[in-house]
């Protein structure tokens, strides 16, 4: 069952169309990526679901009503790109306050930071202020600050930003540790590998609208070329075949792309036939940011080719 849903969405900047009808739906539990270039779209959508924003049309529903800003934003732990800490502010007296606005109490929100705090190795940090922490060390704090009240759904807008190889480690585990306890993740990057590991389901914008929604899995099989890669003892005498064409050779390494009405089992069995031992082989899909790059320079382009003008 969706936690979230988003049907035809708009919101307008005087002429600029930020969020162009755009739908779609989150399922509790699952870990979701919101793509798309800078001016996408993206932070506009973020801040509608979180009430910050109203929409100038559509709905939202969340868990299963229509949403209230209201009384649903205690449900919801948002961890915006910039940061939203006091840098005056003690690290334990800010994470008290801002639990106590989520709803906890003071000793409710001692126990649950004292917990965090032990998980991230920050236990040090209690007295310390915000000014003195590195751009890593802030990014962590957030986190906490954003998931200890047990939010139903967190946003999570790049939040491994300036985090060393160690600590994005720590939060990929915790984040997929929330989502097996239940939270449902919304997550924003532009760092397509760090999608590929860790998300369900994406949604890709560009330019205000959606241009791609499915999971990862389904998105990358969409888009795949029918390229393999194989790995052989010795290369075979004749390497011609109506079964594939040869895209790349090196060594006993070849890329080969099987052509249309063959199977890769055509492929394999021409090798086999001669005699030719295979040490690996294995389907060559797209990564994400191939994806990525090749759809949001194609939306450019089709915006290109619709302002260009008409030879009469």
């Amino acid at each position: 069952m969706p936690l979230l849903e988003l049907q035809h969405l708009k919101k307008y900047y005087a002429t600029q169309k930020a969020v162009d009808d755009i739908s779609f739906n989150i399922e509790a539990g699952s870990i979701f990526g919101l793509l798309g270039p800078n001016g996408a779209g993206k932070t506009t959508l973020l801040r509608m679901i979180t009430g910050i924003f109203f929409p100038d049309e559509g709905t939202i529903t969340f868990d299963g009503r229509k949403f209230d800003a209201l009384n649903d934003i205690r449900h919801i732990g948002y961890m915006p790109e910039e940061r939203g800490l006091y840098k005056k502010m003690k690290i334990g007296e800010q994470a008290l306050y801002l639990a106590q606005l989520k709803g906890l109490s003071r000793s409710e929100a001692t126990e649950k930071i004292k917990h965090w705090f032990v998980k991230l190795e920050m236990e040090s940090w209690w007295n310390k202020k915000v000014e003195d922490l590195s751009k890593g060390m802030s990014q962590k704090l957030q986190f906490v600050t954003t998931v200890l009240h047990e939010p139903k759904l967190i946003i999570l807008d790049e939040p491994f930003s300036g985090l060393d190889p160690v600590n994005a480690n720590l939060i990929k585990d915790e984040i997929f540790g929330l989502a097996q306890r239940g939270a449902t993740i919304i997550f924003s990057t532009h760092r397509m590998e760090q999608v590929e590991e860790i998300c369900d389901h994406i949604v890709l914008v560009n330019k205000g609208r959606k241009i791609l929604d499915g999971t990862v899995q389904k998105i990358k099989q969409d888009f795949k070329e029918n390229l393999f890669h194989l790995q052989v003892q010795q290369l075979p005498a004749a390497l011609n075949s109506a079964a594939f064409n040869v895209v790349s050779a090196k060594e006993n390494k070849l890329t080969l792309q099987i052509n249309e009405g063959y199977r890769s089992n055509d492929l394999l069995q021409h090798f086999i036939q001669q005699g030719i031992t295979i040490e690996s082989f294995h389907e060559i899909l797209p990564t994400l940011n191939e994806i990525f790059i090749r759809e949001v320079e194609g939306t450019k382009d089709a915006v290109t080719r619709a302002f260009q003008p008409v030879n009469s």
